[in-house]
């Protein structure tokens, strides 16, 4: 089994995608190309990719109604976001519809594959099949991304399962913000720190069914996964 990693490339502008999918090709990925947000949807209907990157302007289906479809139909796929918009508004739509990532425009070919590679989960340690942290009334599974409580369980994107790892594996200790940043991220600009913060967000959300659960804020430090008291 080849262990290239395969993209799904939708992108409006078609000399754009062909040049990112010639750079991309030669740099070992499997690139399949989709110039409308129609076509992209097609595509991921038939085949099965690691990481969709995605322009959000697209003609017939943009960036976040297509990431909107794919998630209603059950596809976990992550999803990386090209866009020359980079608003608080518009990061949170992103996320809210179930986009993974965003790199905005103009980027460097290298940023985009730090990026791509981390979504794929290529970059960080595998975790064993049998491995599960418990935390509180809570178990993560880190090689299916769930985390269950009593008998409801909860598929993470891949991101927020990345997260949620590195918190896991320095329970009670403060995980430093920026080294976070750029694992993850490959940057620790205010860009992606901000993508960070709506990550926790929703890291939060997923624990309320147990109160005694908490990431705390280290302003200007980082994040500590731990019990409250």
């Amino acid at each position: 089994m080849s262990n290239r990693i395969k993209i799904l490339l939708a992108e409006d502008e078609r000399m754009l995608a062909e040049i990112l999918s010639d750079t991309l090709s030669d740099r070992n990925f499997d690139v399949h190309l989709a110039y409308d947000g129609l076509q992209a949807l097609e595509t991921v209907r038939k085949e099965a990719f690691d990481v969709i990157v995605s322009d959000i302007m697209m003609p017939n289906l943009d960036g976040y109604s297509l990431t909107k479809k794919l998630r209603a139909e059950g596809y976990n796929t992550p999803i990386l976001f090209l866009t020359a918009r980079s608003s608080t508004e518009d990061v949170v739509k992103g996320f809210e519809v179930g986009g993974n990532d965003f790199l905005k425009k103009p980027f460097a070919i290298d940023e985009l594959i730090v990026r791509v590679r981390a979504l794929a989960g290529r970059l960080q340690t595998q975790e064993s099949a049998e491995t599960v942290y418990k935390i509180g009334q809570y178990e993560y599974i880190p090689s299916s991304k769930v985390l269950k409580i009593h008998q409801c369980d909860t598929t993470l994107s891949a991101r927020e399962s990345e997260v949620l790892l590195r918190l896991c594996r320095d329970f009670g200790k403060t995980v430093n913000t920026s080294a976070l940043l750029k694992e993850l991220w490959g940057d620790d600009n205010y860009f992606n720190l901000r993508s960070l913060n709506v990550y926790i967000t929703r890291l939060r959300n997923h624990f309320k069914e147990d109160p005694s659960i908490e990431i705390e804020s280290i302003r200007g430090v980082g994040y500590k996964l731990k019990f409250s008291t």
